[in-house]
């Protein structure tokens, strides 16, 4: 390969996002984000945007997959996928026909901790495309065709998953991470729990899901102040104020050992796939950017990483290496990743460990801190190219916990961040004995240790 390859792109990229970071912070891009509340008692973020006469919401309920019964793994899924299948007097069909009459993109999702969705409209019809998500939230029909169409669909997708290396790797990897508690469990259901599920399984999820204190709210687009309180109050108003706590259990990390544990699942399949994970830190946690830039330099940024570097430009043993910071409510996890010949994983898997463990001890360089700055600076920019992307980086604010000022003050967090730091919380997550590896695959030379 190249070797200026990766010098060149890493130049290039870093020309782009240098540029973006001069616009995210010009007057001309600042986001006036405006804090309301209705008279419902519903708080929301709102950012008013005439370039287009669209309106852009995005939302989220504390509680997801996590909360599914025992048994009933993938009940949240489930409920979310069945909620723009027909509600009040629309059938499934109906329903979507009348999406389609009046522009408007209604869409749910689950994940560990929380229940999302969004709704895209035009000004023209913003009264219309509320009632359909108010229909949607507080009269969903739930028609037995629909749920047992779901339910078929959700197993065979279950079932191709089985045969699916990176799929299997996920799931034994956070099973033996979390064990027993409700994060190890698939937040995408098994095939017994889908197949268990009942409708009054799922009005009872509805019913305890939606409240508006569990809610957080966010709205860019064309629309006033006084319009967006009367139609978020359209919208959730009519919703219980409480359901109860959304409470998931404190996970504790399993005693380490010499080396960590590593698992094997075997399979019949020319490549195997690694994750390696270790315990990291939440997103509350002051030294959350000084991990992030760790990451960055790690394997968080493509082909600028180490990881990529070491792996995949110097040695050619697979097509890429990452690395990847996941947050949960009661935990956070470093994953690192490769996918290589079953005959080349073993020595993939010694050179992430090495570069851990180089890294923990010796930190990043000085041009790695600076890159990373550049980048993480810039790259923000670069995903808020719609209404529907900025909703959503609001939303995630408000969900972290974040003040609105977060926009203006974030790069004044990352150019605070020393060498020093990154070297502190390197040494306190990149542990190898630590570490839980999950191999699936033919992988020679990787030997299980439980």
């Amino acid at each position: 390969m190249d070797a200026r390859g990766p010098k060149r792109r890493r130049f290039i990229l870093g020309g782009i996002v240098a540029m973006m970071a001069v616009l995210v912070t010009s007057p001309a891009f600042a986001i006036d984000i405006k804090t309301l509340t209705t008279p419902a008692g519903i708080k929301l973020w709102l950012v008013e945007d005439r370039t287009a006469p669209v309106i852009a919401i995005s939302f989220s309920f504390e509680g997801g997959s996590a909360q599914d019964p025992a048994g009933k793994e993938g009940l949240a899924q489930l409920a979310a996928s069945l909620l723009d299948q027909g509600a009040g007097p629309y059938d499934a069909a109906a329903f979507k026909g009348r999406q389609e009459d009046i522009a408007a993109r209604l869409s749910f999702g689950v994940s560990v901790d929380r229940f999302s969705g969004s709704v895209r409209m035009l000004r023209e019809y913003r009264e219309q495309s509320i009632d359909l998500l108010r229909l949607a939230l507080t009269e969903p029909r739930l028609d037995a065709d629909s749920i047992q169409r779901l339910q078929r669909q959700f197993v065979s997708g279950l079932k191709q998953a089985e045969q699916s290396p990176g799929s299997v790797a996920n799931r034994t990897l956070l099973k033996a991470v979390f064990g027993s508690h409700p994060y190890g469990r698939p937040a995408d259901g098994t095939v017994a729990g889908i197949e268990a599920i009942t409708v009054d399984d799922l009005r009872q999820q509805v019913k305890r899901q939606f409240a508006r204190d569990r809610l957080r709210l966010a709205v860019v687009g064309d629309v006033t102040e006084a319009e967006i309180v009367a139609l978020v109050d359209r919208a959730f108003g009519s919703l219980p104020a409480t359901t109860g706590p959304a409470d998931v259990p404190k996970w504790t990390p399993q005693a380490s050992r010499p080396g960590g544990r590593t698992l094997v699942v075997a399979r019949e399949v020319p490549q195997s796939v690694a994750l390696i994970a270790m315990p990291s830190l939440k997103r509350d946690d002051p030294d959350w950017y000084a991990a992030t830039i760790m990451n960055h330099v790690l394997g968080g940024g493509g082909f600028s990483g180490r990881l990529m570097n070491e792996v995949r430009e110097k040695r050619g043993l697979a097509y890429g290496a990452y690395s990847r910071l996941s947050t949960y409510r009661q935990a956070g996890l470093l994953i690192a990743s490769v996918g290589t010949a079953n005959e080349r994983v073993a020595e993939s898997v010694k050179i992430i460990r090495e570069q851990l463990a180089l890294m923990a001890t010796d930190g990043i360089t000085e041009a790695e801190l600076a890159d990373a700055k550049t980048y993480l600076n810039g790259a923000l920019a670069l995903t808020l190219d719609s209404t529907k992307s900025i909703a959503g980086l609001l939303l995630s604010m408000q969900v972290d916990g974040l003040a609105p000022d977060h926009m203006t003050r974030r790069k004044e967090l990352i150019d605070r961040v020393t060498l020093a730091d990154v070297k502190r919380i390197a040494q306190r997550v990149l542990q190898l004995d630590a570490t839980v590896t999950a191999v699936v695959g033919k992988p020679q030379g990787v030997t299980a240790s439980e």
